[in-house]
């Protein structure tokens, strides 16, 4: 249990206690940026679609959903549920859903006709590096995610996954090519106003600038309110841009305004300029629609390691120019007229040909590789969008199915997440308590007017409208005390998430077979707990007192003096019983918690 007190000297007093089902989780590396720059703040709200234009302008969403090959049955919860991380890794656990209302998606600008595909919940795992490493030769980002957002939503590059293939002589998908088509520019129709869609195994994911996620980021990004749709603001940016997500190189992206001097966080702010322009005889390129597409750019040439000497159909109708990425030429591989010698990034545009640059940044202000995503001046979305088409680093972040090394635990979500409350506002005797709350809880709200007497229970079976529980009573009593908790939880898409149970302390815990536990364990005394700072790393086995077998603990930590924490999993086929707790500090003492624990 976590408990929250708030006294207002007041006429009424009153106590807020919220009861919070769930292990408690220990904070660490809280200054890094790769472990709190997550957009939690909805980890407790369910996610929204509308499937319509008239639903979107109604307000109208669903929190379950179907069209009859991609369904959400249960609700789930919006994207970063599980924050970890070592000293080499940063891991990242979420639906994959964004936490404004996603939707509706059409295949035309007049949304006559429905997209294919819903969303749905991805059981992400995802892992990138810690620390980074540039090799020389660069390496192609392909289709699929190739990073994460920090709403927990899949990044993708600006591939659409079609290429020009000669031999059918036809726009191909999913083959190895070199001219391949703009996501933005053959898909974009199909973004919804947080320009995000889903392919059609429901994976929501961004090939350029994530508006909606920005818009919760406070980037510079407007809402309306009638519309329900994101757009970027007019007026002059005053502030850098967040962090808006993570490569799979380990690299931070940001939104599209950066420093002015790259070096230099007092140069003030800016719109972020592309290193890329169309290819149509202007800044140094050649002209595709007069010359044909019989080469593709330098960057691209470089790239894919091929002779620049690949054919792609003329510029038409039918393949308009910017169709494909290879329209697009790096302007550091061209001439400016005005010098005679290449155009300069840092000077004639801020971004390289991977789409970021060696920058100071609010979060790095002793400098950091970064990538920026693009627009232009008209706030609408410029190539490469988020990121070119190879990675600055090494791209050794990815999938992963699980943890296999010692861990930190920055955040847990789900039945983890800890209600904290908002000020009571007390009138005429009348109180009004808020507080946060996850949904679909059921919460139930007491009071006493005296902390040593026992609670009176005003109201149960209370439901929060989405992340917000609320209760108002009126009293004539001179001081009254008040609590709240959460009592069930509707079921919700649990797939793919870590559980813990919800008593996970040592000693005088307890949890079902099959269930993992983070397990908070207090020291006994004596002997003397070693210091904190001792270079000594404790081993934790829950040991069966029946059936004398051993489990043992992992992602072990020692948040303070007399406190050891470690997940252990309990297997479904595990005895029950009585179980003691052994903390092993090496060659240092041994600590026994004789039935410390109990597994049911």
């Amino acid at each position: 249990m976590k408990t929250q007190i708030h006294t207002l000297k007041t006429s009424v007093r009153v106590l807020f206690s919220a009861i919070i089902l769930g292990a408690s989780y220990v904070m660490a590396h809280a200054t890094d940026p790769r472990t709190n720059c997550w957009l939690t703040t909805y980890a407790g709200q369910y996610a929204r679609v509308y499937t319509n234009t008239a639903m979107q302008l109604a307000g109208t969403n669903l929190t379950t959903w179907s069209n009859g090959s991609l369904t959400q049955s249960l609700p789930a919860y919006c994207g970063v549920q599980e924050v970890y991380s070592s000293s080499n890794w940063i891991y990242v656990r979420s639906t994959g859903l964004a936490s404004y209302t996603m939707g509706p998606w059409y295949l035309d600008a007049q949304h006559a006709k429905l997209f294919p595909n819903l969303p749905v919940n991805q059981q992400v795992f995802y892992a990138f590096p810690h620390t980074n490493s540039v090799p020389t030769t660069k390496s192609l980002n392909g289709g699929g995610q190739i990073g994460i957002f920090v709403d927990g939503v899949a990044m993708f590059n600006s591939w659409d996954a079609y290429t020009w293939d000669a031999a059918s002589n036809s726009d191909v998908q999913n083959i190895t090519g070199y001219w391949n088509r703009d996501a933005f520019v053959n898909e974009g129709v199909s973004f919804d106003p947080g320009y995000a869609h889903q392919q059609n195994t429901g994976v929501y994911h961004y090939h350029a600038d994530p508006l909606g996620l920005r818009y919760l980021l406070g980037d510079h990004v407007d809402y309306n309110a009638s519309a329900k749709t994101f757009s970027e603001d007019t007026n002059t940016p005053t502030k850098h841009s967040p962090i808006i997500g993570w490569v799979a190189d380990g690299y931070p992206i940001y939104g599209p305004y950066g420093y002015s001097n790259a070096t230099n966080a007092s140069s003030g702010i800016r719109r972020m300029i592309s290193g890329y322009v169309i290819r149509n005889g202007q800044y140094g390129t050649s002209n595709l629609t007069a010359s044909g597409r019989t080469t593709i750019p330098p960057w691209a040439a470089r790239l894919y390691n091929v002779n620049s000497n690949q054919t792609a159909p003329n510029v038409s109708t039918s393949y308009p120019l910017g169709r494909y990425m290879e329209d697009n030429d790096y302007l550091g591989d061209c001439i400016n007229s005005n010098t005679g010698t290449n155009y300069q990034q840092g000077v004639d545009f801020d971004l390289d040909q991977y789409n970021g640059r060696w920058c100071v940044t609010p979060e790095f202000p002793q400098g950091t590789y970064a990538y920026f995503v693009v627009i232009d001046s008209n706030g609408v979305p410029a190539f490469p969008y988020d990121i070119g088409r190879g990675y600055y680093g090494s791209p050794v972040g990815g999938s992963v199915a699980a943890i296999t090394e010692t861990v930190a635990t920055n955040f847990l979500g789900y039945t983890n997440l800890v209600s904290t409350m908002n000020p009571p506002t007390i009138k005429s005797g009348t109180v009004t308590l808020t507080w946060s709350a996850m949904e679909g809880g059921s919460y139930t709200v007491q009071s006493t007017t005296n902390l040593s007497v026992s609670w009176t229970t005003l109201a149960s079976s209370l439901s929060p409208n989405e992340t917000t529980g609320s209760y108002t009573n009126t009293t004539s009593s001179s001081q009254q005390f008040y609590r709240s908790g959460r009592t069930a939880l509707a079921t919700y898409s649990t797939a793919g998430t870590t559980l813990f149970a919800t008593n996970g302390v040592a000693p005088g815990g307890a949890a079902y077979r099959g269930q993992n536990v983070l397990l908070n364990i207090t020291l006994p005394n004596t002997p003397p707990n070693p210091p904190l700072n001792a270079p000594i790393t404790p081993t934790v086995v829950l040991t069966n007192t029946t059936a004398m077998t051993g489990i043992n603990g992992q992602n072990i930590l020692r948040p303070a003096t007399n406190i050891v924490t470690a997940i252990i999993s309990i297997p479904a086929n595990a005895t029950a019983g009585s179980d003691n707790v052994i903390i092993n500090f090496n060659s240092m003492p041994t600590y026994t918690l004789t039935g410390g624990f109990t597994v049911n």
